[in-house]
């Protein structure tokens, strides 16, 4: 059992297939398998530098939530807002600098 977590985790399968899922549930298409064929394809293509990496969030997304988390305007947010940003997006925050 811990072989097969292991070997989940190396991976990182669970966050592709969180991804993927999202990914059906946002999109609805009439032909999942298609689809998801499609998106896996964009993966590979992606982390081969060759083509756009499927992802839900375009820019005025990532900007609306920075505009949210930096309220006074400022231009920036803290470390803190960044890295729970990134959670809440689902992203890791494994090897981020803990400074400001």
């Amino acid at each position: 059992e811990q072989q097969g977590r292991d070997y989940l985790e190396r991976h990182r399968l669970p966050e592709l297939l969180e991804h993927l899922s999202a990914l059906l549930l946002y999109h609805r298409p009439e032909r999942p398998r298609d689809f998801l064929i499609e998106a896996l394809e964009k993966v590979a293509a992606g982390k081969r530098g060759e083509g756009q990496y499927p992802c839900l969030l375009d820019d005025s997304n990532l900007t609306a939530m920075f505009q949210m988390l930096d309220v006074p305007g400022h231009g920036y947010i803290t470390a803190v807002q960044y890295r729970e940003a990134l959670k809440t997006l689902g992203l890791s925050t494994e090897g981020l600098p803990s400074e400001d």
